[in-house]
């Protein structure tokens, strides 16, 4: 519908979608006000003291409160606005030696109770073929704890009115420097989630996460042919400061991680629509070997597929197949001590504190705290990502805080945590690196990619490529993707940009498991060298 028509029928709407959930206030199109601490403690004692009462050894209550907003525009139109909430508790338990779980959205005392009943029987039917008994890593009793996303501007609280003036002026953007058509979208997440254990803690949460997005889409009638460029702006564990241009900018040292830059929207949708149309123009790629100058927007994707999910330990060890498969990075691998993920200049960390990125929050959803971890260093393969069942499988006897569920009605399982690779020493620039390179190709923006079952032979592609020459930059390419394999790749990297070019990128829907879930997750890096990489021509090779 035309913005006109759009702004006056919500406006109308708004009064009428109060949602009649206990503890919600107004309505998702208003101030979003959390349900009172006191109440959800109440309902935690209730589930944990069913719990023991029914001969559970351990049990953990997750009351949680889901809000989403999606705002969908196509050039001068509002197609979509999405609210949604989910509110209600989920109950997971040990009796008998192994898990139960149950969830209910009847969020009483009966409602809670009944659902301790079902997560102990179906714990108790479980243990019936129990292998061995599940053994749960120590950790700290943390009594009443809070933690909140350090937001500055809650997005929830901006009216819609602003968010679609924002929206339409990246898309005028857009079709004023040449676009045909324009994509805009900003999708927004509120997680409220308590947790509470009979190890004596009880944590409150306001987790808060913003995506700003687009795809700008260029034809050219004579040829025949369309060329696109998504945004470049990367998800955030922020507020909608991210958004506002007026609001101060964060960069705090790499070594205790940044926010990123703000991020320009409609300067972006401008670039993107000269960019399509250069594609036009440009020179396909020759396959052959290069020298690939990988920036942040692209390589955090790379880090995500190759590093990120093999290192998971549920898929090295073959317990999680779905979304890719398991993983090449096997115990032996590790148990060595001396496995070559990657060149002496790769370091790689697991970090949920990260200040700014999607997965950073104070504890994981089995009551652990979160922290930061290496996972490669110097190149060499040190660790994995574990979960408080899973540590005593490498010799560790503290859990690396990164369980998570996406909702209350489902179980919390080993999630990635944000995983990134730390900046060279040197303050490199990303000019700096380029100037070493004889014959090269500069990436930015993620595209289409493919990995293998095993998360090591791969093919990437881009948003825009440029060729390097002598040093220089030497104008546009199209068709590029470039073929590795996880090991080879990481250690043909030979340089890296310093600290202040890092940068995060992300998955706001990382998908994972059966019944799948998604979590949101982000990847720092900087802007990084690789050589002697495969490149095919993607209009030739396909």
């Amino acid at each position: 519908m035309e913005r006109r028509t759009f702004i006056k029928l919500s406006g109308l709407a708004a009064g009428a979608m109060v949602i009649p959930v206990w503890g919600s206030p107004r309505s998702l199109r208003g101030a979003v006000t959390p349900i009172p601490v006191a109440d959800k403690k109440v309902l935690a004692d209730v589930a944990l003291n069913a719990a023991t009462s029914q001969g559970a050894s351990y049990a953990d209550v997750r009351i949680g409160r889901y809000l989403n907003q999606f705002i969908i525009t196509r050039e001068d139109k509002v197609e979509r606005v999405i609210d949604t909430e989910s509110y209600g508790v989920g109950v997971r338990v040990i009796a008998g030696g192994t898990w139960g779980f149950a969830a209910t959205n009847d969020v009483t005392r009966d409602g809670i109770a009944k659902a301790v009943k079902q997560a102990v029987a179906i714990a108790r039917a479980n243990a019936s073929i129990l292998a061995e008994p599940v053994v749960l890593a120590p950790v700290e009793a943390y009594g009443e704890a809070t933690w909140n996303t350090p937001i500055e501007k809650n997005a929830f609280e901006v009216p819609i009115s602003e968010k679609v003036d924002l929206l339409m002026a990246v898309n005028a953007e857009a079709m004023k420097y040449g676009a045909d058509f324009i994509n805009s979208n900003l999708f927004q997440v509120n997680e409220q989630k308590y947790f509470a254990s009979t190890e004596g803690t009880y944590v409150d949460q306001d987790i808060h996460r913003i995506w700003p997005t687009f795809v700008v889409t260029g034809i050219d009638p004579k040829a025949g042919q369309f060329k696109t460029r998504d945004a470049l702006s990367a998800p955030m564990g922020m507020g909608y400061e991210y958004l506002d241009p007026r609001a101060e900018e964060k960069v705090v040292r790499a070594s205790t991680v940044i926010y990123n830059r703000r991020y320009d929207m409609i300067e972006d949708a401008r670039l993107a629509a000269q960019q399509v149309r250069e594609k036009f123009r440009a020179k396909s790629v020759e396959p052959g070997r290069y020298t690939m100058v990988l920036d942040p927007s692209h390589l955090w994707l790379t880090i995500h597929e190759s590093v990120g999910h093999p290192l998971e330990l549920d898929r090295v060890l073959g317990y999680e197949a779905n979304y890719a498969g398991t993983s090449f990075a096997t115990l032996d691998k590790w148990r060595s001590g001396a496995f070559n993920y990657g060149s002496p200049v790769v370091n790689f960390f697991a970090d949920k504190t990260q200040p700014g990125s999607l997965g950073a929050c104070g504890w994981d959803d089995e009551g652990v705290r979160t922290r930061r971890w290496d996972l490669v260093k110097d190149g060499i393969l040190v660790n994995y990502q574990a979960t408080r069942d899973q540590v005593k499988i490498i010799d560790q006897d503290e859990s690396h805080g990164c369980c998570y569920a996406d909702n209350w009605s489902n179980v919390q399982f080993q999630r990635m945590p944000n995983v990134s690779l730390t900046p060279g020493k040197k303050p490199l620039t990303a000019r700096e690196l380029i100037r070493d390179v004889e014959k090269g190709i500069y990436i930015i923006g993620n595209g289409s990619y493919s990995i293998d079952q095993q998360r090591y032979n791969f093919q990437f592609g881009g948003q825009v490529f440029y060729e390097i020459k002598n040093g220089e930059i030497a104008g546009m390419l199209r068709d590029v993707a470039y073929q590795s394999n996880t090991q080879a790749f990481w250690n043909s990297c030979s340089a890296l940009c310093g600290e202040r070019d890092y940068r995060l990128g992300g998955s706001f829907f990382d998908g994972k498991g059966q019944p799948s879930q998604v979590s949101a997750v982000s990847h720092g890096c900087p802007t990084a060298r690789f050589d002697n990489v495969t490149v095919i021509n993607t209009a030739r090779d396909v």
